[in-house]
């Protein structure tokens, strides 16, 4: 004690300490979660706007986009020829015309608009066939296993490689039909690559056993529907799950696009039981849904 001054001890200097830290470890996640709400508050607006713009988009086209911003396109001349167009400055299906770019950017996506990555199908349903029917699929007036055949299932899944664009069928595919393409050739129209910022096209997700991969969010047709000929996706089949973007009719339980950006994962790659993924069904607003279902069964969703 000196001219009437007193200093900290060591004791109440740690108790101070103490208190400030936990009142850190009590801030500082209401923050981050105030932070999250306002996220998801703002991409289910966008995503609101997309499904508006999407029904004007039908209106003038009498069909849905193949993509809702678009492929990788390059210049095709001039001083920046070969290089990619950004999206910024791209003529997309939607955006600018209906939407701003900034509506196809999820909250958690921070790619630049040249930013470009290749996709691949998300997980199939791995249910047994015959034992997962959803839809009276055939007309019978009832749900049995007979609604439920491989036909109707999803062609394609994260095993078969990155997806291109068939010109010969007017529509994504996989596997053996992206033999022989160089992805981003310029010389190949089946040879797309998508927008990183374009998040309800694609999103990057993690996977069992580390690293990401980016998946489709957005596709007119997902089904192996012709049935018995291999992964056709040409002639069709009235037996078909009709919840598809590339029919005329599609019903209000379509999935049109998901956000995964606010999954939990229990397990590294598999999403907890949880309703932090965000849908838009053709049917109205974007809304929760349960992020292991999304993972489990993609666009075969039953609205529940």
């Amino acid at each position: 004690m000196r001219n009437g001054q007193r200093a900290f001890t060591l004791l109440e200097l740690l108790t101070v300490i103490a208190i400030i830290a936990i009142l850190s470890a009590i801030i500082v996640p209401v923050f981050s979660r105030v932070k999250d709400n306002s996220y998801r508050s703002q991409d289910i607006a966008n995503m609101n706007s997309l499904r508006s713009a999407l029904a004007l988009y039908r209106e003038d086209q009498g069909a849905y986009p193949p993509a809702l911003l678009g492929y990788v396109t390059l210049y095709a001349s001039g001083p920046n020829a070969g290089n990619v167009i950004p999206a910024s400055e791209l003529k997309g299906f939607l955006a600018p015309k209906r939407v701003p770019l900034s509506a196809m950017t999820p909250s958690y996506v921070r790619a630049s608009s040249t930013a470009t990555v290749n996709a691949v199908f998300p997980e199939p349903d791995a249910t047994a066939v015959g034992n997962g029917a959803q839809l009276d699929l055939n007309g019978d007036g009832a749900i049995t296993a007979a609604d439920d055949v491989a036909g109707v299932r999803q062609a394609f899944g994260p095993a078969d490689g990155s997806v291109c664009w068939d010109p010969s069928i007017n529509a994504i595919a996989a596997g053996a039909r992206c033999g022989g393409v160089t992805l981003n050739d310029p010389t190949d129209p089946r040879a797309r690559l998508f927008y990183s910022i374009s998040g309800y096209d694609v999103a990057s997700v993690p996977v069992a056993g580390g690293g990401t991969r980016n998946e489709l969010r957005y596709t007119r047709f997902w089904t192996n529907f012709a049935i018995g000929s291999g992964p056709g996706f040409g002639a069709g089949n009235e037996n078909d799950d009709p919840r598809q973007l590339g029919y005329t009719n599609p019903p209000d339980e379509t999935v049109v696009t998901w956000n995964s950006n606010f999954r939990e994962y229990t397990t590294p790659g598999v999403p907890g039981a949880v309703r932090r993924d965000i849908v838009l069904l053709l049917s109205g607003a974007a809304r929760p849904w349960d992020s292991k279902q999304l993972f489990d069964r993609a666009w075969r969703q039953k609205a529940n």
